[in-house]
């Protein structure tokens, strides 16, 4: 079989990106009057999920640093519902994938599975905050907003967000979910509010990323001002947000997945694909065939997402720990993200899977597209009918012509 010839291109993107995160949190804390809240011998949790947010580690130590200057000790909590196998020991290994440790923030990390229930909701939702939140002087809800990669409404995945699932750990999770899709788009803004009102929140931030998954904005709100500011938050996110620069596709590539780069393993918004009951997909990016090829070692063998791809390869199989990844698959309920796809010996026989099943198409004049992850598409390689059709747009530069496919001796992408 005859693959196509591939180019190398960059999409460029209108972006605005914060260069100095220490200053702008120095400036976001003063604008809010923090000595006025944050006081000397207090002890003050900050909340850090699983995702893969740029800067993150920069952003924790200026928030702590932030306390620090006002004679307070900060903590970090893991914040991510049922990630990390839903064990406090996991949930600390997640951190330390996103380079999140003591030593990087100089702050103590507590880690925990226990809740405390602190309120319900009107629909008799429990509501609960982890123990060590709980117990704090003061908590600092932290979270990236952006759309979220289940669904689309007014309040998607942010400081709401967080401050349900996140703090609410495994328990929380499994609290909504029960209900579906109905449960984390409709149910968990409530629960978040509720779980801010009747804990000690000081502060949440807001993390906003450019199409180039640069920091953006980072804003500190006060408790009741969070829903407001995150609903505005979010229409800017949508505005930043990156696509791919087509919309059919035959074959996509993905060169690594993992909880790093999406919660999904792979961003549904990217690739055009939800797979959850009750939820329409997207019109586009239509794509025939998706090929995952590789799993992140930040992820630690949790493989979600790999339901969304149609071939993988046994590399990536094989790095499944199908403990992490079962748990937090059945505690979302969304099964059909976890199913394993077709699975091949490399990259080269996914591929030449891929292209036999696209019916019709001449292998030279296919449709694909291959992508380092889903965070990153600002750089990508595309077969030669779509560099002709791409090349000369004023957003697209050129990086490397046209030239065969390269394979290492395991039948790898190079």
């Amino acid at each position: 079989m005859a693959f196509p010839k591939v180019a190398k291109i960059r999409q460029k993107f209108e972006v605005e990106s914060i260069t100095d995160v220490s200053k702008v949190i120095e400036e976001q804390f003063q604008a809010v009057e923090a000595n006025q809240k944050i006081k000397p011998g207090m002890e003050i949790a900050i909340t850090v999920g699983s995702r893969g947010i740029a800067n993150i580690d920069r952003i924790v130590k200026a928030i702590a640093d932030e306390i620090k200057k006002r004679e307070a000790t900060p903590f970090i909590i893991p914040a991510m519902g049922s990630h990390g196998g839903a064990t406090a020991e996991g949930q600390v290994e997640v951190l330390e994938g996103l380079n999140v440790t003591e030593e990087t923030t100089g702050c103590e990390i507590r880690s925990s599975m226990e809740v405390v229930e602190i309120g319900e909701t009107s629909a008799g939702i429990p509501v609960y905050i982890d123990k060590h939140a709980y117990h704090s002087d003061g908590i600092i809800v932290m979270n990236r907003v952006k759309p979220h990669t289940d669904f689309k409404k007014d309040i998607e995945s942010g400081v709401l967000k967080m401050a349900s699932i996140g703090m609410g750990k495994h328990k929380q999770a499994l609290a909504l979910h029960t209900y579906g899709i109905k449960g984390i788009r409709d149910m968990m803004p409530e629960v978040g509010k509720v779980a801010i009102a009747n804990s000690n929140t000081l502060y949440g931030i807001a993390v906003v990323e450019n199409a180039l998954e640069e920091t953006a904005i980072i804003e500190v709100m006060e408790p009741e001002e969070i829903q407001d500011r995150e609903r505005k938050l979010l229409r800017r996110a949508f505005e930043l947000m990156p696509s791919l620069p087509i919309d059919q596709i035959d074959i996509l590539v993905v060169d690594e997945i993992g909880k790093n780069y999406s919660g999904t393993g792979m961003d549904t918004n990217i690739i055009g694909r939800i797979r959850v009951l009750g939820v329409e997909e997207p019109e586009k990016p239509s794509i025939k065939y998706l090929i995952a090829s590789n799993l992140s070692e930040a992820s630690h063998g949790n493989a979600l997402g790999i339901g969304l791809a149609d071939l993988t390869t046994k590399r990536l199989f094989e790095k499944i720990d199908m403990k992490a990844m079962n748990e937090n698959v059945i505690t979302s309920t969304f099964l059909d993200r976890a199913k394993i796809p077709i699975v091949l010996d490399s990259d080269r026989e996914a591929l030449t899977a891929a292209l036999r099943a696209t019916w019709g198409v001449k292998d030279e004049e296919t449709r694909f597209v291959r992508i380092p992850n889903t965070l990153h598409i600002g750089e990508m390689i595309v077969s030669e009918v779509l560099y002709h059709e791409l090349k000369d747009q004023s957003n697209i530069d050129v990086i490397e012509e046209p030239t065969e496919m390269q394979f290492d001796e395991d039948g790898y992408f190079l």
